[in-house]
C-alpha cells in the first residue's frame, strides 16, 4: 500500500485490511456520484423511471455503509490502531456517514423528480439548477480524490468551494421565490425545485465534511467548525 500518509506495517494482513476498506469507500463514493448525476437528470427531464432507479440504488449505498462500518469495528477490536492508523479508521467511519447522507439527499431529488413527472413541465431556473448540480458533483468528486490520495491541499480547495455553492443556492432560492410570487399557480412545482436545490446545497456541505476528515488524517488537526481562514492557516502551518 503506497498511498501517501499510510504506514507500512509488519503485518501484510493489516495492510490488506486497510487497503480493502479504502477501496470500498471509493466504490461507495462512485455510487453516490452516479446518484447525483442520475437524480439531476431525472429532475431536469421529469423522468419518473430514472427517479425510481436512483431510489433503488440507495439500498446499495446503505449496504456498503454497514459493511465498511463493521470492517472498521473489526479493525479497531483486533488491531487496536494508534496514531495515524487510528485517524485513518476514524476518517473512514466519518466519511462513509457523509457519503450515505449524500445518497439520501440524491434520493430526495429523485423523489421530487418523480413528483414533477406528474405535473406540468416547468423550465424556468432549471439551467441554474443543472449548473449547481454540476458544481456540487465536481465538489464530491474532488473530495473523494483528496481522500484517495490523502491530499490536504485538494481537500482545502474543496472546503473553499462550499462558499460558492452557498452563494449559488441563495441566488436560486431568491429566483424561485420570485417565480411563486409572480404566478401562484407554480407554487407546488417550484417548491419541489426548492427542496431539490436545498438537497444539492446539503450535498456540498457533506463534501466539505469529507474534505475536513482528509485534513484531519493528513495534518492531525481537527478543523471542523472553524472559519475557512483558520483552516487554511492550520494546513499551511503543518506543511
Amino acid at each position: 500500500m503506497n498511498t501517501p500518509g499510510y504506514k507500512t506495517h509488519i503485518s501484510s494482513q493489516f495492510n490488506a485490511e486497510l487497503e480493502d476498506v479504502r477501496q470500498r469507500v471509493l466504490a461507495m463514493g462512485g455510487l453516490v456520484e452516479q446518484q447525483i448525476i442520475d437524480a439531476t437528470r431525472a429532475l431536469m427531464d421529469a423522468d419518473h423511471a430514472l427517479g425510481q432507479e436512483v431510489m433503488r440504488a440507495d439500498a446499495k449505498v446503505n449496504q456498503l455503509e454497514v459493511y465498511i462500518d463493521e470492517e472498521c469495528s473489526r479493525i479497531l477490536a483486533r488491531r487496536q490502531p494508534t496514531a495515524s492508523d487510528l485517524r485513518l479508521v476514524y476518517a473512514v467511519i466519518k466519511t462513509i456517514t457523509d457519503l450515505e447522507r449524500i445518497g439520501d439527499e440524491s434520493n430526495k431529488i429523485a423523489r421530487m423528480a418523480s413528483d414533477l413527472s406528474h405535473q406540468e413541465r416547468f423550465s424556468d431556473g432549471m439551467v441554474e439548477v443543472q449548473h449547481l448540480s454540476r458544481h456540487v458533483s465536481q465538489m464530491v468528486h474532488d473530495a473523494l480524490d483528496a481522500f484517495a490520495r490523502m491530499d490536504a491541499e485538494t481537500a482545502l480547495a474543496v472546503a473553499r468551494e462550499d462558499q460558492q455553492i452557498d452563494r449559488e443556492y441563495e441566488a436560486l432560492l431568491r429566483q424561485c421565490i420570485t417565480f411563486m410570487m409572480e404566478d401562484p399557480r407554480t407554487i407546488r412545482r417550484v417548491m419541489d425545485i426548492i427542496w431539490s436545490v436545498r438537497a444539492l446545497e446539503r450535498i456540498g456541505d457533506h463534501a466539505k465534511n469529507i474534505a475536513e476528515y482528509v485534513i484531519y488524517f493528513v495534518k492531525g488537526k481537527d478543523v471542523r467548525h472553524l472559519p475557512l481562514e483558520d483552516v487554511e492557516r492550520q494546513v499551511k502551518e503543518s506543511s
